[in-house]
């Protein structure tokens, strides 16, 4: 099966810091095209905030029109409000992609870890470091949030490769 280039949009959602990561895929060969994060003003109501998200990843998604984004499944230990919110966030995300007609896949951050490091229980810092190197990055990249949507989408390369491989 011939390889097709393909351009993934990572996200790692959050109501104060949204991280995204654009990554060009050519078989397994992968290039960051953009790397960075959405920073809604924290004193704006969480309304305004959801809709800046929204916005920041429909302009993204305007830009380097992506094949897939790879979102991360929220993961919240027990406050029921945070994981409320982040499932808002998360949500403005995905209604973006959805408008666009961008397929939405998720990972959990314990598989993004596993397919950029090898542990699932890797620390934010390895990741970044991970994704310097596999990405040749001339520094890791900042904030976390950003190097975390990188690695989500570095998991979906990963995901696609396979299928492409094997033919499921």
């Amino acid at each position: 099966m011939e390889n097709k280039e393909k351009i993934i949009l990572g996200i790692d959602p959050g109501t104060r810091i949204t991280g995204y990561g654009v990554l060009k895929v050519n078989g397994s060969y992968q290039t960051a095209l953009d790397f960075g994060c959405i920073r809604p003003p924290f004193k704006w109501a969480l309304s305004k905030r959801y809709f800046v998200i929204f916005e920041s990843i429909e302009k993204l998604i305007k830009k380097f029109k992506p094949d897939a984004m790879a979102i991360e499944t929220q993961f919240v230990k027990k406050n029921i409000s945070i994981a409320i919110k982040l499932g808002m966030a998360r949500g403005s995300a995905i209604i973006a992609a959805e408008k666009n007609n961008v397929p939405i896949y998720e990972y959990a951050p314990k598989k993004a870890k596993l397919a950029v490091v090898g542990v699932g229980s890797a620390s934010k810092r390895q990741v970044q470091k991970m994704i310097k190197m596999l990405l040749n990055l001339d520094k890791e990249p900042t904030p976390e949030d950003a190097a975390d949507a990188l690695s989500l989408a570095i998991c979906h390369a990963h995901a696609i490769n396979f299928l492409e491989k094997t033919g499921f």
